[in-house]
């Protein structure tokens, strides 16, 4: 009689395996855990893979000396996608597996499908898709009018991942999208498309046949409700580079590296999602001011920082007489908490008393993280402009965070920040006073530090 196969439990969390099942899993999480059952019998090429130690491919030996091991330095391509070579710190690495991710529609097809055309112009590429056939990815390609080499560009229709392999070694890729690794299936595993055992051995197979032959792959990567890739967090420690795309309810779409083994994360990209397809944009702060000509009241410019990129961008606001019983607050790209502890200050410090409708908005669609701390002093500037009729001149550059008692406090990179605004030509700069540093006196602004929010008013008004 055969042996029963022998049932494990998976957390979808971290990977981690436990022979029953149970509530909570160590790293946490609760009712994480699902069955499946390891396959008992792999076909011969499937078990030789699978016999291959490590995620990156290498066969044992035993240990080494450091001395007696040779180095060899990571060799980048440029993309020509300005934006993506920022974020990957000079281009993709050869031989490197890279997961990028995304809701539905940020642009990971589009990106990578113009990412894919420009590599076939200089080795053999393979675009895999298991979620659409060949003919749409020809119809997007079309519509794009991305630029191709017919004779080294491959289309392929699969979710096998043996299959995926095969077609590598046939062709002699050197480039590969994977679309996407929840679609794909292994043989060394059991389970349906998506499930974590079948996530996890698919991205170690395909990881590792990148690792021993020099292939360039990126893969996309489904996310969950909370904007996390779905599946196990053990995906995320097999591969080189994780790149997310964040949508901003607009044409604009700023991706970011979470993980790069062959750079740092703290650079930002910005890409404008048109007919076109994904366009890289080499000068956001045109995009986040409005080009408005003509002085109203309730618009300040101020200067956030992504990453390490510092973008300006325009606040405006907008205060009318309430016509219901209580006052509206609507807020486009910003958070509501900050909005109602400003009011507050506000109201306690400089006596202001708000019964008006109030909106917020970010030119350019961006959406502020509630940590950029930064546009306080921005964001009451503008409020205080709409609801007493005086205009900012838009020569004017303001940041600072408002604390609780009134005072300004300072920033983080003050001095990249004013570089940026009198780069693009504002006349005055108000910093928090903490912040000032002689070298900003030769930028050719006139340089303000204020200590408090009534210091402020009073020069601004």
């Amino acid at each position: 009689m055969a042996k029963a196969a022998k049932v494990e439990f998976v957390c979808t969390e971290c990977g981690m395996n436990y022979q029953r099942w149970q509530g909570q899993c160590r790293c946490g999480a609760w009712n994480t855990l699902a069955e499946f059952k390891p396959s008992a019998g792999h076909s011969k090429k499937a078990a030789v893979r699978a016999s291959v130690g490590g995620y990156a491919g290498g066969i044992g030996g035993g240990s080494k000396k450091i001395n007696d091991i040779t180095t060899t330095e990571a060799e980048k391509q440029l993309t020509e996608i300005g934006e993506l070579d920022r974020v990957l710190s000079g281009g993709v690495t050869t031989g490197s597996v890279n997961i990028i991710s995304g809701d539905p529609g940020a642009g990971k097809t589009t990106l990578l499908s113009d990412l894919v055309a420009r590599m076939s112009q200089r080795m053999p590429s393979l675009y895999c898709t298991a979620e659409e056939s060949l003919s749409q990815f020809k119809n997007r390609v079309n519509r794009l009018k991305l630029n191709y080499n017919p004779d080294e560009l491959y289309l392929l229709s699969e979710t096998s991942v043996e299959t995926i392999i095969d077609e590598l070694e046939k062709n002699k890729i050197k480039f590969a999208v994977i679309d996407s690794i929840q679609a794909v299936v292994t043989d060394t595993a059991n389970g349906s498309p998506g499930s974590p055992s079948q996530v996890k051995s698919a991205a170690q197979a395909l990881t590792q046949y990148c690792k021993q032959n020099d292939v360039t792959m990126f893969i996309i990567a489904h996310v969950n409700k909370n904007n996390e890739i779905a599946g196990p967090q053990t995906l995320v420690h097999i591969v080189d580079a994780l790149l997310h795309i964040d949508t901003n309810d607009g044409q604009i779409r700023t991706l970011r590296a979470n993980k790069n083994r062959f750079g740092d994360i703290d650079t930002v990209g910005i890409f404008k999602m048109c007919e076109r397809g994904m366009l890289s944009v080499d000068n956001p702060s045109e995009i986040f001011l409005s080009g408005s000509t003509t002085d109203s009241p309730g618009s300040t410019i101020t200067c956030i920082r992504k990453g390490n990129r510092n973008l300006l961008l325009e606040i405006q606001c907008l205060t009318t007489e309430t016509e219901a019983e209580f006052p509206q607050r609507v807020c486009v790209g910003l958070n509501m908490n900050r909005i109602k502890m400003l009011t507050g200050i506000l109201r306690k410090h400089t006596k202001t008393k708000i019964f008006h409708d109030t909106f917020f908005n970010i030119v350019g669609g961006l959406r502020i993280d509630e940590s950029e701390t930064c546009i306080d002093l921005a964001l009451v500037t503008a409020l205080l402009s709409s609801l007493n009729e005086f205009v900012v001149p838009r020569t004017t550059c303001i940041m600072g965070e408002l604390s609780l008692n009134g005072d300004v406090r300072p920033i983080d990179s003050g001095v990249p920040r004013v570089k940026e605004a009198a780069q693009h030509g504002f006349s005055e700069i108000f910093i928090p006073f903490r912040n000032y540093h002689k070298s900003m006196e030769g930028l050719g602004a006139k340089i303000t530090p204020v200590k408090t929010v009534h210091e402020l008013l009073s020069l601004i008004n």
